[in-house]
């Protein structure tokens, strides 16, 4: 027989258990800055763009500049070589990735590209290439049967790949954990997260920023066991009539409104809402841990990543109460790590993160199999619609686009 867990057990598992936070941090004081000149035993990075398809993400060329023990020795992109070249001067430049990983033969690759339809041929050609580490743009590619295939291409072959998820290589997530083990907010009773909701708001918010915050609250909240969600036209459920090719690459798409409910493995539930256009922009952009004496709120991409507000937030009381910034020294303390901001934001954390990876045989802390887990839970959300709101389980039955 089975034992049986109760919720609070779990909770307690998952936030005592996996708070251990490793992070790696760049050694120069780069960030942003001029980068340092290199040794001849550098690791060797190729980089894969495209200019007006994707362009090359979010800083996915520059970033290995900052880093003192990798070097971009060649770079791809499929808009032309000399565009290549004008981006990246010391860089043998190419105009096709093909070509590139075939000639340059580099050990670690950046799909750099914002457009995921791109993603999984390019990681594919990368794995099958011989380099030994990717690091690709979120999100990590258009469905499940693609992650499928990379993932166990990946295994196959011993490649580490990294998604560019950059929050979740902040260090403070570990303080956060601890801080909740410890009972800073209360027992936790549930994870809201919204997207930028900005004119992506709904089925594109969902999947260009959302995926930063359900990556994030699976860190917090575990595994999806099931989703619930519906899809909304200015104010009507969505229906076949509607879908569309969606910007970015993403595929089938429809709704600029959205509601999702996860069901999570630790017990609590992770809701993720969107809605075009609906106030102050990227206003409402991450995600908040609600318990029963405070809240914990992660704002993407911002500096302090965690604040937190003590008190029972569904009882109202006389005087307000002060959001308080958490850094990696506690609750209310100054930041002792020099430039964390910057380093987040350049991808330097997650560049070492994947770096130490290779060196030291682990996994990225945002690794293929969790970037997969991304793409299922978005895909879960367009699949339960698609069934009129009906729970859809995990892993998911069908492996391609639900919209298709």
């Amino acid at each position: 027989m089975k034992p049986i867990v109760n919720r609070r057990d779990c909770l307690a598992q998952l936030f005592i258990g996996s708070s251990i936070y490793c992070g790696t941090f760049a050694n120069s004081n780069t960030a942003g800055g001029t980068p340092t000149t290199k040794p001849d035993t550098t690791i060797r990075v190729g980089v894969i763009g495209h200019t007006g398809r994707g362009d090359f993400g979010h800083g996915l060329d520059k970033m290995w500049q900052r880093l003192p023990e990798t070097n971009v020795v060649a770079i791809s992109d499929s808009a032309g070589s000399q565009l290549a070249k004008k981006r990246m001067p010391h860089a043998e430049a190419f105009g096709d990735y093909e070509t590139m990983l075939k000639v340059a033969k580099p050990e670690v690759v950046a799909v750099a590209p914002r457009h995921i339809d791109q993603h999984h041929q390019m990681c594919l050609a990368a794995i099958h290439s011989g380099a030994r580490a990717i690091y690709v743009e979120k999100p990590f590619c258009q469905t499940p049967r693609q992650a499928d295939e990379i993932v166990n291409a990946c295994e196959q072959n011993g490649v580490k790949l990294a998604v560019a998820h950059r929050n979740r290589y902040h260090p403070v997530l570990a303080t956060v954990k601890k801080l909740i083990a410890a009972g800073e907010i209360g027992e936790p009773l549930e994870l809201r997260g919204r997207g930028k909701e900005d004119q992506r708001g709904g089925g594109l918010d969902l999947w260009v920023l959302g995926s930063h915050v359900l990556n994030i609250g699976c860190y917090f909240g575990g595994s999806p066991i099931a989703c619930q969600a519906r899809l909304y036209q200015d104010g009507r459920a969505c229906d076949d009539g509607e879908i569309q090719e969606g910007a970015e690459g993403v595929g089938p798409l429809a709704g600029n409104e959205l509601h999702a409910r996860y069901d999570m493995s630790s017990g609590l539930p992770l809701f993720f809402d969107t809605k075009q256009n609906r106030g102050s922009r990227a206003a409402g952009f991450g995600l908040q841990i609600i318990g029963n004496e405070g809240v914990i709120d992660l704002r993407m991409d911002k500096e302090p990543l965690a604040q937190i507000m003590k008190g029972n937030p569904f009882q109202p009381i006389a005087n307000p109460s002060t959001w308080q910034p958490i850094t990696t020294a506690g609750i209310g303390q100054r930041e002792t790590i020099a430039n964390l901001g910057a380093s987040i934001a350049s991808h330097q954390v997650a560049g070492n993160d994947l770096i130490q990876s290779m060196k030291n045989h682990h996994q990225p802390k945002c690794d293929a199999v969790e970037g997969r887990q991304n793409i299922e839970m978005i895909c879960a959300t367009f699949e339960s619609h698609q069934h009129s709101g009906k729970a859809v389980t995990f892993p998911l039955d069908r492996r391609d686009h639900p919209l298709s």
